[in-house]
């Protein structure tokens, strides 16, 4: 009786030790991607509209899909690197929209949003100048979403 040659019986281990190291790759890769997930939002349209009472403000609208695997908490909103809450003078911690040129809550931050959904976020920006910035018709307002997870969206407005 002959036995296996010790080449081929070496071949023979290598190949099976790489497809054991394969096959715990990617158990390992299955298990770790159900365990981690991302959020992604996309602004998907922002635009600025001047209030119905003219020299009031602009009222921005920006529309927002978490197009993430898990869910998305915004928790801050930044116009031009200053929180939001500090440009409306008023103890606002939320989405605001302009009901004939006065500023009424409408939603309150954290807003959460699930993995698929989108949401409408209105913002009312006043003519002039606030405690925190000056505002005028033409200028690029940067809006930023800040998320509970420490990521930044940003998007660019043009008041009109």
């Amino acid at each position: 009786m002959r036995a296996i040659d010790p080449v081929i019986a070496t071949v023979i281990i290598v190949a099976v030790t790489i497809a054991v190291a394969i096959a715990v790759a990617l158990w390992m890769t299955g298990l770790v991607g159900g365990f981690t997930g991302t959020e992604n939002l996309q602004i998907v349209n922002s635009y600025a509209l001047a209030t119905t009472t003219p020299g009031q403000g602009w009222s921005i609208t920006l529309t927002v899909k978490n197009a993430g695997t898990t869910t998305a908490t915004i928790d801050q909103v930044f116009v031009n690197g200053i929180p939001y809450d500090a440009i409306t003078l008023t103890s606002v911690t939320g989405t605001v929209t302009v009901t004939n040129a006065k500023v009424t809550l409408t939603g309150n931050l954290p807003l959460t949003l699930s993995p698929g959904n989108s949401t409408t976020i209105q913002l009312f920006i006043p003519l002039g100048t606030s405690s925190a910035l000056s505002f005028s018709s033409g200028q690029q307002v940067e809006i930023k979403l800040h998320t509970a997870s420490g990521k930044t969206y940003p998007v660019q407005v043009v008041l009109p």
